[in-house]
């Protein structure tokens, strides 16, 4: 007898967790047939502007940041290739082993592409 109160009270349980996977594969099943409004949709990021449209101070120092956002645009612009013989250029394969004291020769050099 208690085999059988035991498989009834497994039952009772294993019909709100499979209402719970229908209304999941429902819910799934929504979201994917219909597009994401465009209401909805995450903004673009923006762009990281170089330091000189930052308008930073002149005496204020070059971060990893300023260097990145630079490159990236150039990159963008379809430099991918300058950008990476620059870093190549500083004994880096990326702009993360580019020693803080070389990054204002790094980003003017990267600035004149």
């Amino acid at each position: 007898m208690a085999k059988f109160s035991e498989l009834d009270r497994c039952v009772r349980e294993l019909r709100p967790a499979a209402e719970a996977l229908v209304n999941v594969a429902d819910s799934l099943q929504e979201f994917y047939s219909n597009p994401v409004p465009k209401s909805v949709q995450p903004p673009e990021s923006p762009t990281p502007q170089p330091q000189q449209e930052l308008n930073l101070p002149e005496d204020a120092p070059i971060t990893l940041d300023d260097v990145r956002a630079v490159m990236t645009a150039k990159s963008r612009e379809g430099k991918t290739a300058e950008v990476k013989a620059l870093l190549t250029k500083y004994g880096a394969t990326k702009l993360g082993e580019v020693a803080p004291e070389r990054y204002a020769e790094l980003l003017a050099e990267t600035e004149a592409l």
